[in-house]
């Protein structure tokens, strides 16, 4: 069903995928938005358990489209260093393809909402369960339940060197 990837020299392993998403502060859900248009919207996350979670206000375009279509892609970019001498760059990146799904239930929702904080307020525990107490009532939380996942990053990146008689490889992400 999805597609494998065509330079495997350039896959990242299963730990640096987690690595990857456990490091990212951002990510950019991919649905399909209105009209069948795609729509990509760049958003805060966190990563556990296979799944990832994200807030949302409780009405809009990103709830329109997943209550349509269920199925998105989320891409987390943690590396993009532009290499203007060799007209390339040296990226590292991620993309999930899975389910999302709106979590009802009260204390799923609230564990998810913790994760959430405890990822961008780690220091802050007292701060951030007040915080949630405050916005519950009014915060969607979305769990994306991965189904596929790839990482590739920029030959440069991964210690091979191509032979001078190699064919040049294409460039790209993932």
């Amino acid at each position: 069903m999805f597609r494998e990837m065509r330079r495997k020299k350039q896959a990242l392993s299963n730990e640096e995928i987690i690595a990857v998403l456990n490091r990212g502060t951002s990510g950019v859900l991919a649905v399909s938005g209105d009209g069948n248009y795609p729509y990509a919207v760049p958003l805060s996350y966190v990563c556990h358990a296979s799944r990832i979670f994200f807030h949302c206000a409780k009405s809009g375009h990103k709830l329109d489209a997943i209550a349509r279509n269920e199925k998105v892609s989320f891409c987390v970019i943690d590396r993009d260093e532009v290499v203007p001498q060799k007209y390339t760059s040296y990226f590292r990146s991620v993309i999930v393809f899975g389910k999302a799904r709106i979590l009802e239930e009260k204390t799923e929702k609230r564990r998810a909402l913790e994760l959430l904080a405890a990822k961008y307020s780690p220091d802050h525990e007292q701060g951030r369960l007040e915080e949630i107490e405050k916005a519950f009532e009014h915060v969607c939380m979305i769990e994306l339940t991965i189904e596929h996942i790839s990482g590739k990053e920029a030959l440069e990146l991964t210690g091979f060197k191509p032979s001078v008689n190699s064919q040049p490889e294409e460039t790209g992400t993932t």
